[in-house]
């Protein structure tokens, strides 16, 4: 069974950081772009930001656009999204997903994303 596993999330103040992490379970994701989406009480789900299978082509929501950070560990087989100066909208469930790529360095909110990870709750509040 594909699976992706999240971890990171947490309660931190205005203007902190955080770093979340995602890593496959099940199999390896070497020809899959990555995305992180978030979804807020009462909002639709949005994209955060994406990263290609290779060469690190990024994507990011104008929201987080210089402050947030997508990496890939290819080594290590972990995909970061450091999180930096937030605030308290940026506030929801964090997923990860992959999707299907083959080799390629660009990456969309709109790929066919499956598997998705369980979710890791980000709440900035103080």
């Amino acid at each position: 069974q594909l699976q992706l596993v999240e971890s990171g999330g947490g309660l931190v103040q205005p203007g902190g950081s955080l770093r979340l992490s995602c890593r496959p379970s099940g199999f390896t994701w070497n020809f899959y772009n990555i995305g992180w989406f978030r979804q807020a009480p009462g909002k639709e789900r949005e994209g955060v930001s994406c990263i290609s299978s290779i060469g690190d082509g990024t994507k990011y929501l104008d929201a987080v656009q210089g402050r947030f950070i997508i990496s890939r560990d290819h080594r290590n087989n972990t995909v970061f999204l450091q999180m930096n100066s937030l605030k308290p909208e940026d506030t929801g469930v964090y997923y990860c997903a992959a999707a299907w790529s083959g080799q390629t360095t660009r990456c969309t909110f709109q790929e066919n994303f499956d598997p998705w990870g369980q979710g890791t709750q980000v709440t900035v509040s103080s």
